[in-house]
């Protein structure tokens, strides 16, 4: 009766089940930052890949303009001399016409007006030929004023068309984030599940070991129960415990959907005091310890890439007394089902 009321009473430590729990938050928080970084690199990538054709079309735009206010000032002089050519044609004609009347009159120097009448006509079809020349240059001049207002209208669409695609690049990474995040919640919820009901599984077939206890999350193991003192190796009565930790194990992998990335975390404490033997420190025996036991629950069917050893040695200690019931406290083998 007395060994009885000493397991009813015994007290909970519920911090380390407390502290495992913020670090199970804090993962998901990195992992959330890391896919909004990841989404962020995209975005400035993707904008900076905009802002790049964006610059090179404002500086065709610009080119164009330039040579557009060129062909325009040409166009401009060009019918300035078509201006000048038409009022030297219609003086010329105005000479002429001057010379066949007073050819006509009679007069003493008709026969010199006729070779002005001839070298006026001359210069008059000379007059005409530039003048179509410059008509023509008129023309083309309006022609490529034409194509240039075209590829500016081109070059306009595609630019329109650009900060579209932008608009549009910006709102899928924004669906592709929160889908991201509501996967995410929903594989952390599933874990936790499953988490609960494998740790349900093992509280119900280890119930009757005093020696092992119920933490938060993870089940702790005295090093007592599994090792001698300052040995790696396991007693052969820890085996009957540890082969219902992996029948539970096999179960629980056969359950869980291959998506969802998890394993069971297998950490090795010890206390302070210092190591004799064949190991050189405290976190060469805990390490030790925590492969022992993956190896074993391996032995037995557990798939080894859904299993992962810990040494912690002495440095995450439950009771920080010097005193033997703090050292064998602090001497354990935790198990906790965590995600990869």
């Amino acid at each position: 009766m007395a060994l009885s009321s000493r397991r009813r009473y015994r007290p909970v430590d519920y911090w380390p089940g407390f502290v495992d729990a913020l670090s199970t938050l804090l993962l998901v928080i990195v992992f959330l930052l890391t896919v909004f970084m990841v989404a962020q690199f995209l975005l400035g990538r993707e904008v900076a890949g905009k802002d790049d054709a964006l610059s090179r079309l404002n500086a065709q735009i610009s080119e164009l303009t330039e040579l557009l206010a060129l062909e325009r000032a040409t166009g401009r002089t060009t019918r300035d001399q078509l201006s000048s050519l038409t009022a030297s044609l219609d003086a010329v004609e105005s000479e002429r016409d001057r010379l066949r009347a007073a050819a006509q009159s009679g007069d003493a120097r008709a026969a010199e007006a006729g070779g002005r009448v001839g070298e006026l006509q001359g210069a008059l079809a000379r007059e005409r030929d530039l003048s179509a020349q410059a008509r023509s240059q008129v023309e083309l001049l309006n022609q490529q004023i034409s194509a240039l207002r075209r590829q500016i209208a081109a070059l306009e669409d595609a630019l329109n068309a650009s900060e579209k695609r932008d608009r549009e690049s910006q709102t899928k990474i924004a669906d592709l984030g929160s889908r991201l995040n509501v996967a995410l919640a929903q594989r952390v919820q599933e874990l936790t599940r499953y988490r609960s009901d494998f740790f349900g599984r093992l509280r119900q077939i280890l119930a009757d070991r005093p020696d092992v206890r119920v933490v938060g999350d993870r089940f702790v193991f005295q090093s007592e129960v599994l090792f001698d003192v300052g040995q790696a190796e396991l007693s052969e009565a820890a085996r009957p415990d540890l082969d219902k930790v992996a029948t539970a194990l096999v179960e629980l992998t056969r359950d869980i959907p291959t998506d969802i990335a998890w394993v069971m975390r297998v950490d090795g404490h010890t206390d302070n005091r210092p190591t004799r033997g064949a190991y050189r420190s405290n976190w060469d025996l805990s390490a030790a310890r925590a492969i022992a036991v993956v190896q074993y629950l391996v032995s037995r069917g557990v798939p080894p890439q859904r299993l992962l050893a810990a040494g912690f040695g002495e440095f995450q200690p439950l009771d920080t007394a010097a005193t033997e019931d703090a050292y064998r406290r602090n001497r354990r083998i935790e198990l906790k089902l965590t995600e990869r």
